[in-house]
């Protein structure tokens, strides 16, 4: 049988490995041109290592690229995949595919390079020990080692400490892992298996900690610890750096974390971890000059004229002397790395220089497997240096052109590229294989640590007098929005036939001879004729297999045919709770025994390139005891999460709720309201649903808060519940902990449904988040949770009965639970939608 699996491809290696993927082709200024020649006169790098999106420190990073002029990297250790998501619901490795674009956008404003490492981010940590239990801290730290060796910074500086006051247990690893990594990779006995795949030992200078002052910890002592000011203005960018700074991190959106662009004077404070302390600066010890590089007299002063003599007005009468250079550098034996890192900093100066703006656009935007695309390669030469097109190429097969480029004369060249082998050609290479517990499945050496993967690029060879530079487009799709203008987004190769499956979680009933209703959509990328189709079900834990052959069905390119099945309920009698199913599309006729069971889900925001992976869309079924009273239920929804979809197949009736529906006479239809997570942070107006919502409740209606932060509700002035509390910082990570019944004959844990503790097991990435704090004898608190060698926390489960109805508080993550098909989550929230009255 032929079977689309995704398998894993061939890597490329780590120093071309970072350059932002689909975006607006770079037009730097004149000013910027100067800054990055001026960047060729130092040879020094930094490394900074901490645990997340948004952990880094990009004042600091603006600084060591734009003002010290240093190569500077950013090692995240995971892509922020455990986080809340503020602007959509993405969750898990799609929230990590939106953060690893925020990471790289944000790089492209303060000047560094980003790199991961295998890490999934499985939520908030209390200690690096429970992290290590969940990470393969040998994996992790061969990343760790592996990127150190690829970069070869010269100074690491790790964001947290080691110990408690990281307040995160990643943080706290993050620190460990600088450490280690900086010991590890300067031994030639460590993590041997890399030096036969471009690996060599590399020892930084110093390990050093930048202290901080956030949250409840102050851990920098200004009499002791080494500083540098890095509040400086760039006249060269027209803005200092704490303005790129600011402007960096408003990249985390999904976070909320838009901030001030600062300007003025500001310090950062460092702390030796390993190696040789700091007496004067920085990179003490460290030659960042060319002098490091053996046979490379002359170079500084050739780059000093350069500047001395450049024209902010006529870039391109640098030109020449930038030729002079890279014979200069190619003329270099042996051929350092710094080498190779100038000479293609130097080829994109000189496009610069040159004004050559260049972009490969293809005519649609994914390209089904076997198939070539089409596209256009538009290029100008916006100087007077004569030039010419020499040679166009992509993977490794050229095209002599031998074409002319005169001053200011846009160029179209028609090309076609057979980009469609394989969908790993555009999956996200962390994607490729199924994830491992707490870390991603990547087998190929040469793609661990990139950001993402290589873009599909044209090589074009452009003739500069008797030089060569290679300039390299990505291969993009373009439209012109009417609103938003041009956009540039990704190609992606798919497969002919996408199947997705609705709803993601099938209920039955213990012992029902119900069916369940199962649609699935079936989306043809280009015009096809499915002669004989047919779908095949499967279940991975219970032996389950149904062929449901359908109809001849003739699909138009981009078409969608949704067919309805009826799933009966195959679990009945087996004693079973749990399975996954899984569904294929056999077309027949041409496309033989083909098989077809990828998804495709696009991921679109305005502040990043749009994000394409294949998964298989697999439904959960569950067979559960599971009784349920009321029928109406209204919800708001919050920030992002897919409990409306659960609440439907327990058999409820779901109302969406606005603003205007706040109202004491619209409400009193339902039998329970459900506020979305971080409802209260993200909308203003229920400050003033307050009155509307306890009438509500004190004429019998059941209103059901899931969890929100603190951060953003003081506009809210305690007006959220009938009686005072407050939302603390204590979360349960552990999943598998015990669950004490504090009170056992409370209804929540008995009606309709009897709750044990058989109901807490499977739950997934942890048990509750920023629990109810302040909480007098007017709540009710039927729940004990604590996390191992904590003490045990109530404030999981708050319960207020008020006039006839009951306010509920609900840290419980319900939102991640539903949507994994727990049953026992299920179970809990009937019985919380049926407290009775009073």
């Amino acid at each position: 049988m032929n079977k689309f699996k995704i398998i894993l491809a061939t890597g490329l290696g780590m120093l071309a490995g970072f350059a932002a993927l689909a975006q607006v082709p770079e037009t730097p200024s004149a000013g910027q041109i100067l800054q990055d020649i001026k960047k060729l006169k130092v040879l020094g790098s930094v490394l900074y290592i901490a645990a997340h999106p948004d952990d880094e420190n990009t004042r600091l990073i603006a600084w060591l690229s734009n003002h010290a002029l240093y190569r500077t990297g950013y090692l995240s250790l995971t892509r922020g995949d455990g986080g809340q998501n503020l602007i959509g619901d993405e969750q898990g490795v799609e929230l990590g595919l939106i953060r690893t674009q925020e990471l790289l956008a944000a790089r492209r404003i303060d000047g560094g390079e980003q790199f991961f490492s295998r890490a999934f981010d499985f939520g908030f940590s209390k200690n690096p020990e429970e992290t290590f239990r969940i990470w393969d801290k040998q994996a992790v730290l061969s990343d760790v080692v592996w990127v150190i060796r690829q970069f070869r910074p010269d100074v690491i500086i790790a964001r947290f400490p080691e110990d408690g006051r990281a307040g995160h247990g990643h943080h706290s690893a993050s620190g460990i892992m600088a450490r280690l990594g900086y010991e590890a990779a300067g031994n030639a006995d460590e993590f041997t298996d890399q030096f036969g795949k471009g690996a060599r030992v590399w020892q930084p200078k110093r390990v050093l900690w930048n202290t901080f002052n956030f949250g409840s910890a102050n851990t920098i002592d200004s009499t002791k610890q080494f500083s540098l000011e890095v509040g400086q203005y760039n006249t060269l960018t027209g803005k200092s750096i704490g303005e790129l700074a600011g402007e960096s991190r408003s990249q985390h959106k999904s976070q909320g974390f838009g901030v001030s662009r600062q300007r003025g004077n500001s310090k950062e404070y460092f702390s030796l971890v390993a190696g040789e302390p700091v007496k004067q600066g920085l990179m003490d010890g460290v030659t960042t000059s060319w002098d490091r590089v053996k046979n490379a007299e002359g170079i500084e002063a050739m780059i000093n004229g350069i500047i001395r003599l450049y024209d902010m007005e006529h870039p391109d009468a640098s030109i020449p002397a930038l030729l002079q250079l890279k014979s200069r550098l190619l003329a270099i034996q042996p051929f350092d790395q710094w080498v190779k890192i100038k000479l293609r900093d130097l080829d994109r100066i000189i496009q610069h220089c040159a004004g050559i703006y260049a972009e490969a656009i293809v005519t649609q935007p994914a390209v089904v497997t076997g198939d070539s695309a089409k596209l256009m390669l538009n290029i100008i030469n916006r100087s007077d240096f004569p030039m010419s097109i020499r040679t166009i190429g992509f993977n490794d097969k050229f095209q002599d052109i031998q074409k002319p480029l005169p001053a200011n004369v846009w160029t179209q060249i028609p090309y076609a590229v057979p980009m469609g082998n394989s969908l790993l050609e555009t999956q996200p290479y962390w994607l490729r294989m199924p994830k491992k517990d707490g870390m991603f499945d990547v087998q190929d050496q040469q793609l661990i640590g990139k950001g993402e993967n290589e873009p599909p690029t044209l090589e074009v060879f452009i003739a500069l007098g008797n030089r060569v530079i290679k300039v390299n487009p990505s291969i993009q799709y373009r439209v012109v929005d009417p609103v938003k203008a041009e956009l540039y987004n990704p190609i992606h190769v798919t497969n002919p036939f996408l199947l997705y499956n609705d709803p993601g979680v099938l209920l039955f009933r213990k012992n029902s001879s119900d069916s369940a209703t199962l649609q699935v959509n079936i989306q043809s990328v280009k015009a096809a004729n499915a002669a004989s189709p047919n779908i095949l079900l499967s279940g991975a834990n219970s032996g389950y297999k149904q062929q449901m052959p359908q109809s001849a069905m003739q699909f138009a390119a981009n078409d969608k045919k949704t067919i309805t099945l009826k799933v009966p309920n195959y679990m009945k009698g087996t004693g079973k709770e749990e399975d996954v199913l899984h569904l294929s599309f056999k077309p027949g006729g041409s496309f033989g025994d083909a098989e077809f069971f990828n998804a495709r889900r696009m991921i679109e925001y305005d502040h990043i390139p749009t994000q394409t992976w294949h998964y298989q869309d697999v439904v959960k079924v569950l067979h559960i005891d599971l009784k349920t009273v009321g029928k109406k239920i209204g919800y708001l929804p919050g920030a992002g999460d897919k409990i409306p979809e659960a609440l439907l197949q327990m058999g409820y009736q779901v109302t969406e709720l606005k603003e205007a529906d706040l109202k004491p006479e619209l409400l009193k239809q339902f039998d329970a309201v459900v506020m979305g997570v971080r409802a209260y942070n993200i909308h203003d107006y229920l400050a003033q649903a307050y009155e509307g919502l306890m009438t509500y409740v004190k004429n019998g209606g059941n209103l059901i808060v899931q969890y929100n932060t603190n951060n953003f509700i003081s506009s809210l002035k305690g007006k959220m519940a009938p009686y005072p509390f407050s939302i603390g910082r204590t979360r349960i990570t552990d999943e598998q902990s015990p669950v004490q019944f504090l009170l056992p004959n409370h209804p929540v844990l008995n009606f309709p449904n009897k709750i044990t503790t058989k109901d807490f097991e499977g739950w997934v990435q942890e048990r509750s988040v920023y629990h109810a704090e302040g909480l007098d004898a007017n709540w009710q608190l039927p729940l004990g949770l604590n996390d191992p060698n904590e003490p045990m926390q109530n404030g999981s489960l708050a319960i207020a009965p008020y006039g006839k109805g009951n306010f509920v508080y609900t840290a419980l993550v319900f939102f991640r639970e539903l949507p994994a098909g727990v049953p026992g989550a299920y179970r809990l929230l009937a019985n919380l939608l049926a407290l009775p009255k009073h």
